[in-house]
């Protein structure tokens, strides 16, 4: 399965139980990666369109955890933990990542996914790869079916014209 709608829509691809998706940024590395690990950068593109998030944590070291809401326009809530595992700035980030309550305890019946973000430099601007790995192939198509592959397009979307900000 592959989706790219647009010139510089993120492209992705399922191999296995992992999604793979790749996106160019025309703006610097170390811009991309502080966009990812600094709390006043994240909750002005984190999630899809007409969704704000809102960060009650943010420890970004190994072992530190990411928790946060994203409200929906019309009041909807979808919480999430993250704990760090390796950071290698402004290289790579690895998290495992998690639907969660308002406490930060894992949603049940929900997949536990490890994602692995690289910043590549590529001419002028940085490629960002996010793999995200799942621990069944079935796990990985409740995701999909939920509208992963979307939500995570726009987020990136909504990445860039935060980027042209700068």
């Amino acid at each position: 399965m592959t989706a790219n709608n647009e010139s510089n829509a993120a492209v992705t691809r399922v191999e296995g139980h992992e999604m793979i998706m790749e996106r160019f940024f025309m703006a610097p590395r170390e811009l991309v990666f502080s966009m990812y690990t600094e709390r006043d950068h994240i909750v002005n593109w984190w999630g899809p369109i007409g969704w704000k998030t809102t960060v009650y944590q943010m420890d970004v070291r190994p072992g530190g955890v990411w928790h946060y809401c994203m409200r929906s326009d019309d009041g909807q809530e979808a919480w999430g933990k993250s704990v760090y595992e390796e950071i290698v700035e402004p290289e790579r980030l690895v998290y495992t990542d998690a639907f969660s309550d308002e406490n930060g305890n894992d949603a049940e019946g929900m997949p536990v996914m490890k994602i692995t973000t690289d910043f590549e430099e590529e001419g002028n601007g940085t490629k960002i790869i996010s793999r995200t790995l799942f621990s069944t192939q079935e796990e990985l198509q409740k995701v999909v079916e939920m509208g992963a592959i979307e939500g995570m397009g726009e987020t990136f979307d909504r990445l860039e014209a935060y980027l042209n900000e700068f």
